[in-house]
């Protein structure tokens, strides 16, 4: 991964979820300052909308990753790829480093075994969560707290991307666990998800 990409592993990761309000839900959270996206089709990735997204974001200098699929991911010109223990690649990431060498590669994990996993396999950060609880992931599993984070977090050294029921009430104690980034879903998927990613983006650029 370049030093400019991995510049971007900082602050508030935006997951976008596949739907008829994913071009909106973007425009609104680029305008409040995030530059990482994921986009997530847990029902099958919608190539125009996919595309749309990547215009959006590449227009503004972020990245973009594909949830679950890698090789959907280097044939849509994404920017990279996060897996989860039950994606292809997730137990070896040689092919998926090579299709993407210098791309972005998150690995969901949960558990400390998963986060040395994750290292020793080159990846480029760790999704750790649930922190809280989370109504977008039917089977997240338990809530692990901040103190659960930082002792996962704490197994590896690699960035981390907090994620499960983020939201500006509570990233600041996110923050202050040491992760590098605070991945948000549902709480865009509110009334005003500008309000919201600027109400993120603000209380965790705070300097306490």
């Amino acid at each position: 991964m370049t030093r400019e990409r991995a510049s971007l592993l900082a602050g508030i990761y935006a997951v976008v979820n596949e739907s008829s309000r994913a071009q909106e839900i973007a425009e609104a959270v680029l305008r409040a300052g995030v530059r990482l996206f994921q986009y997530r089709a847990k029902r099958g990735i919608n190539v125009r909308e996919l595309h749309a997204l990547l215009e959006l974001v590449h227009a503004a200098g972020g990245l973009l990753v594909l949830d679950d699929d890698w090789r959907a991911a280097r044939d849509h010109g994404c920017d990279g790829v996060h897996l989860g223990p039950a994606d292809d690649g997730f137990a070896d990431l040689s092919p998926v480093r090579a299709a993407f060498e210098n791309g972005v590669i998150g690995l969901s994990c949960g558990s400390e075994a998963e986060m040395r996993h994750a290292q020793r396999n080159g990846a480029d950060y760790a999704g750790v969560g649930p922190v809280f609880a989370t109504t977008t992931k039917g089977d997240a599993g338990e809530p692990i707290g901040v103190a659960g984070l930082r002792r996962i977090a704490g197994a590896a050294p690699l960035k981390v991307a907090a994620i499960g029921g983020i939201s500006p009430e509570n990233v600041v104690g996110v923050k202050a666990s040491g992760v590098a980034m605070a991945c948000a879903i549902g709480a865009f998927e509110a009334a005003d998800p500008f309000a919201t990613a600027r109400a993120l983006v603000e209380a965790w650029n705070v300097k306490r």
